[in-house]
């Protein structure tokens, strides 16, 4: 096995591919997708104005709008007809409408109708903007509320009990800041880093098939020139892995002290525990690797099945759509990725600070998928010795 591994470790270092997946493929979305979101929350998205009123009360209401963290008032339009040319063309997120007699009908005590247009195409942008832009809505119509209500000599204890009868206290945990890159960052990444080993378990096994070398790794790890025994498949397939998951390793926890270390993301139970996770993740994705190419041995259709699954895992997650509200059969299939129990995981321990003794079965989950190559590896010799090319 030892033999195995040291010509594998030369496999990598010779292979430029190996080291983009590896190491270069990797780091760069790290550094891509943290710096992207390093102030948080995006801000001063451009949004547009179609005021049709022209009062000192729409005026205040635009310069309010902008005065916002998320959004900028960067145009003012004649028409709707014109902000809707506007935003198709990219220029601005969404517009506001003020309609002609809106300050009118406050005064007056009416519903005034004000709309805004967002672009779900754009879904962060479009969710961010909506919200301040219905926010100020709602702030308008109290501050014209409060004014009729003064008038008429309604005290402020009173008034205010009118306008907000219920005061919400908001704390949210672990994440106070609602910082986008402490919510995306921690997910995104090890599943990117999952996907990219994913490809690497597949294509170290497969490139043996396509390059005809398969016969000189069992050879390799034959003892007595035993090639069909199941001892050379075994030796054979957990020297690649050994190997392999060693840079896999020192890659999942260079990721993890940036997160933890540099950028001092929530972590309540310890860089070492996450570092125990990383590692329990980067086996469970070289057994769903193993899988995939067992189960399709091909390298074009077993790269394609761990293209197809990774993909998928970020969905099924619960990352993005909570898993509880996904159909029945739908949660009974998240056990099936193990992206699903490493997010379970860093929920629990990086952000509630439970001891992972508190949250075993997420971790068994992931050592039950590091054990798959055990089922896998009579199928290995064969698919080494007898499986040939097709491109």
């Amino acid at each position: 096995m030892f033999r195995i591994f040291l010509r594998e470790l030369r496999r990598l270092a010779t292979t430029p591919l190996c080291w983009f997946m590896l190491v270069g493929g990797p780091l760069f979305c790290a550094i891509l997708l943290t710096t992207m979101m390093q102030d948080g929350l995006p801000s001063d998205l451009p949004v547009g104005m179609v005021d049709m009123d022209r009062t000192s009360t729409s005026r205040n209401l635009s310069r309010n709008i902008d005065a916002f963290q998320i959004c900028r008032v960067s145009g003012h339009y004649a028409s709707v007809s014109e902000a809707r040319k506007a935003m198709q063309r990219g220029e601005i997120y969404a517009f506001y409408y003020i309609p002609e007699g809106t300050t009118r009908k406050l005064q007056a005590q009416q519903q005034p109708i004000v709309s805004f247009y967002t672009n779900p195409q754009y879904l962060v942008a479009a969710s961010l903007t909506y919200k301040d832009m219905r926010m100020m809505s709602e702030l308008m119509g109290g501050a014209a509320t409060r004014s009729v209500l003064k008038a008429r000599g309604v005290g402020n204890e009173q008034l205010m009990g009118m306008l907000q009868p219920i005061v919400i206290d908001c704390h949210p945990i672990s994440n106070p800041s609602l910082n986008y890159n402490v919510y995306l960052s921690n997910i995104l990444l090890p599943g990117v880093f999952s996907l990219f080993f994913l490809f690497m378990t597949v294509y170290g096994i497969g490139l043996e098939i396509k390059e005809n070398t398969a016969d000189e790794l069992m050879l390799s790890a034959a003892i007595d020139g035993r090639m069909t025994s199941l001892g050379t498949a075994f030796r054979a397939l957990f020297g690649k892995l050994a190997a392999q998951g060693l840079v896999m390793h020192l890659v999942s926890w260079l990721l993890m002290a940036y997160l933890y270390g540099v950028l001092h993301f929530p972590c309540q139970c310890g860089l070492p525990v996450m570092l125990l996770i990383a590692s329990l993740f980067v086996v469970a994705s070289q057994g769903m690797g193993v899988l995939m190419i067992c189960a399709l041995p091909g390298l074009r259709m077993g790269l394609s099945f761990a293209s197809l699954w990774g993909v998928i895992s970020f969905s099924i997650c619960g990352m993005s759509f909570p898993a509880m509200a996904m159909p029945e059969w739908v949660q009974g299939l998240t056990v099936l990725f193990p992206l699903r129990h490493y997010y379970l995981l860093y929920v629990n321990c990086a952000l509630d600070g439970y001891p992972i003794l508190n949250v075993w079965p997420f971790a068994l989950a992931l050592v039950g998928f590091a054990l798959l190559p055990l089922l896998f590896v009579r199928r290995f010799g064969r698919i080494m010795l007898h499986t040939a090319y097709a491109p």
